[in-house]
Parts: C-alpha cells; structure tokens; sequence
C-alpha cells in the first residue's frame, strides 16, 4: 500500500507497557482462569435503569436524525449546570461543547491550542492517552513528574524548569489516573500563577471530579483562569455511562464557537437519543451520589485491608477509582511484580510506570470490582507481600 502519513503513525509508537499484563489476565481469565481483573477502570455494574429508559425512549420518539455540531440545546444547557457545579464559575451553554467521550475533548482541547511544533507540559503520572494525543496533534511536550513522597503533588518549581519559549499549554488531570491524588488548592494556585505569567492555557481533566475524598477545586474557578482554561469532562465515571461515549469541554465561548468547526470535520455531531439520554441523566443526577458512595466505601474497604502490609505503601489515593500503592521497597521492577503477581496469585493490576515515571515502583489497583472480590484480592496481595523475594535480573 501506499505510504500512511507519519502523524498516523507516529500516534503509537512501536515497544511494550504494562498493558500487556492487563490483556494477559483478561485472556487468562476469559479462558476460565479464577483471575481478579483490577487492571481496568470500568465500571462493573450497568448504567442506571433511568438513563436506559429515557434512551430507550428517546429511540421510540424518533430522534433518530442529525444533530448540531455542539450538541442539542438541551444537552448543552445541562453540561453547562454541571460544568458550573464541578468548576464553581457559573457557565452558559455556548461555553461547552459535547464530545464522543471525555478522549474526544481532550483530543479537541489539544488540537485548539497547539500547532505542530508547539511545546506543552504534561503532569504526571498520567492517563495513558496523554503523550499519543499530544502525538496526533504534531506537538512536542515535556512530562513533568511529581513525587510519590509528596502524594503525587504537581510542584511550581519543577514545572517552571520545563518552560519553553514555544510553551503553549499545561495539562493535568484532578483527581488523578492513575494516583488517585486530588490536587490542593495551594498547587493549582501557583499552578494559575505560571499560566497567567507565560499566557498560557491549562488543559483540566476533572472527569472524577465527583469521585473526590474531599473538596475539588477547579483551576477554572480561580482568578484570571477562566479565560484560559479548558476544561474535559464526561459522563462515563460520574453517571456510570462509560460506553456511551458522552463528554464535553468547558472553555471561554470563542474558543467553543472556533471548536465547533473541529466538530464538523470529525464527529458531525452526536447521536440524538444519546444526547436526549445523557441531558436527562445530567438533569435528575441518575446514579450520581450513589455511584460516588460506591467508590468512596470500597476506597475505605481497601485502604482498611492494605494497613501493616510488609513494605507496601499507599501514594495519594484521596479520589477517583484507584488505589495507588509503592511496592517499590519489596520490587522497584513494578512491572516484573505485576507479573509475578498474577502468575502467582492470579490478581491482573496496572504496573505504576505505564503511566509515567513518577509512578514506576508503584501498582494501581482498580476499585471497579465489588467489596468481597476486593477484599479476596487484597488477601491474595498481602499474602504474595509477605513471600516475595527479589529475584536479581
């Protein structure tokens, strides 16, 4: 065949991660192997039944047909209440835009504020997707970690350092994948403080802003961020609707009407019954609070089952649906004890550097499972603790 552009191949580079364990215990368990899956963040129970209906009935009324590039108005008045919620800055519809999924507003966030050759930062650890994304829009970025000791902490200092005179953009995600860690308001204040000093845009990834142990802040809501701040969200973790491919993205309202042409060459707009679904669940909440109370008692069960265990220590993990844990002391190969721990004990987790080097000696242990396959995976994990032995390379 003919030769495919370099940005399409250069999306994904070539070399192995720790997904490769992830697909490993998934194949072991779908062949019949006892495996606990904590390698995914997927939630295992259904969307809520209200949603279901209003999509369902959404299908028989007809709303079968095109959309607006940016969403129904309905659609866009309740992402709007809701963006106004999760940044505590009041927002209007034309200043959102709904997305295939919180990837797709991440994909447009980066496309609207970088140019090929353009410089941005990434604080890490980080959801998987970052650098690729970063990757399709032709831009060049510098990850910036931040220190497990610290509870996984963007630091100023650190990211002042990794400026560049082509610098565009900051990206962050709060509460974090995979950590866990919910930023304090202290660090997104200095973090406000370089983006007002440099002009630069901070990309906010909050889609676990409901799924915080405490106060979220939204970098958004502080002064002067407003105009150069976007902000991706999406229905999948917070209303449970993870394969319904529903997101949007919060920023001044030129930006979202110049975003809405990015709409037209790719998604053409979203599905009508989906969109009419998504509106309702946002209106009424449908599986919010429940869906937060899950995660924070499950958070609680695992966190209360991982304490006294040998050489095992928990990094951030205040929010979101992950548990973050430095196994580093017992193996600082975090991918050869996630391997041997499913070998082992048949437990599929994430080794911590798949998602940056910050977080390499670390495991991250989903909580999308329920309490009692919980607490047997941490059995199973304090008992493999306890036994292992460094095995030299």
């Amino acid at each position: 065949m003919p030769r495919p552009s370099s940005r399409i191949s250069g999306i994904v580079p070539s070399g192995k991660d720790g997904w490769e364990v992830h697909f490993a215990a998934w194949t072991r368990k779908q062949a019949g192997e006892d495996i606990i899956m904590l390698s995914v963040g997927d939630h295992d129970f259904d969307t809520p039944a209200q949603t279901i209906e209003a999509c369902v009935a959404a299908v028989r009324a007809s709303n079968h047909h095109y959309t607006p590039l940016a969403g129904i108005p309905r659609l866009r008045q309740a992402m709007a209440a809701a963006s106004t919620a999760c940044t505590g800055v009041r927002t209007n519809p034309d200043q959102v835009i709904a997305t295939a999924g919180g990837q797709a507003a991440l994909y447009a966030a980066v496309q609207a504020v970088l140019d090929q050759g353009d410089h941005a930062i990434v604080v890490a650890p980080y959801y998987a997707t970052y650098p690729n994304t970063f990757s399709a829009a032709g831009a060049d970025f510098t990850v910036v970690e931040t220190p497990a000791e610290d509870g996984f902490q963007p630091r100023a200092a650190d990211i002042r350092a990794a400026l560049r005179p082509n610098t565009r953009a900051i990206l962050i995600n709060t509460p974090n994948n995979p950590t866990g860690a919910v930023y304090s308001r202290q660090r997104l204040e200095e973090l406000a403080q370089i983006c007002r000093e440099h002009d630069l845009w901070l990309l906010s990834d909050e889609v676990y802003w409901t799924l915080g142990g405490g106060e979220h802040v939204s970098p958004r809501s502080l002064p002067g961020m407003a105009e150069r701040t976007l902000v991706i969200n999406s229905m999948s973790k917070s209303h449970g609707m993870t394969g319904w491919r529903m997101g949007w993205l919060t920023g001044p309202g030129q930006m979202i009407s110049l975003l809405t042409n990015l709409n037209l060459v790719t998604t053409y707009g979203l599905p009508a019954f989906i969109s009419l679904a998504c509106a309702e669940a946002l209106e009424n909440g449908y599986g919010v609070k429940q869906i937060a109370e899950r995660y924070a008692a499950r958070r609680s069960v695992v966190l209360d089952a991982m304490r006294g265990m040998n050489n095992v220590t928990v990094r951030g993990s205040e929010g979101g649906m992950y548990v973050m844990l430095d196994i580093s002391a017992l193996e600082p190969d975090d991918e050869k004890f996630a391997w041997a721990l499913l070998d082992k004990e048949k437990v599929g987790v994430m080794p911590g550097s798949s998602f940056g080097e910050a977080a390499a000696g670390h495991i991250r242990v989903s909580l999308c499972q329920p309490e009692a396959v919980l607490l047997e995976a941490t059995l199973r994990l304090r008992r493999f603790a306890s036994s292992y032995r460094r095995v030299a390379a």
